[in-house]
């Protein structure tokens, strides 16, 4: 799904918010999440996800063409975990 498309649902749900207003509120929420996120915060939407950040360590690793390595620097990574109510529901 699209951003567009999350927009176009939620409008055709909600009569009283144009989707001007709702397009917004969708980028304040995402804006919110991501601010969350870069300050290394949890974010927990119950019956939804968990959404957190994982350090990943510096490593050497090896480019497959050449076979010459590489030293791959530390980063930060988004973990997702699904709710127990969303994995019900996507196995049904």
């Amino acid at each position: 799904m699209k951003r567009s498309e999350l927009i176009e649902k939620v409008a055709q749900k909600v009569d009283i918010l144009t989707k001007k207003q709702i397009e917004t509120v969708i980028d304040m929420i995402f804006d919110c999440m991501k601010e969350a996120l870069s300050k290394g915060e949890k974010i927990e939407i119950r019956g939804f996800a968990n959404f957190k950040i994982k350090e990943r360590q510096g490593r050497i690793a090896r480019n497959p063409k050449t076979g010459e390595k590489i030293t791959v620097p530390p980063q930060r990574a988004i973990s997702f975990k699904m709710s127990k109510a969303l994995r019900e529901a996507l196995n049904k």
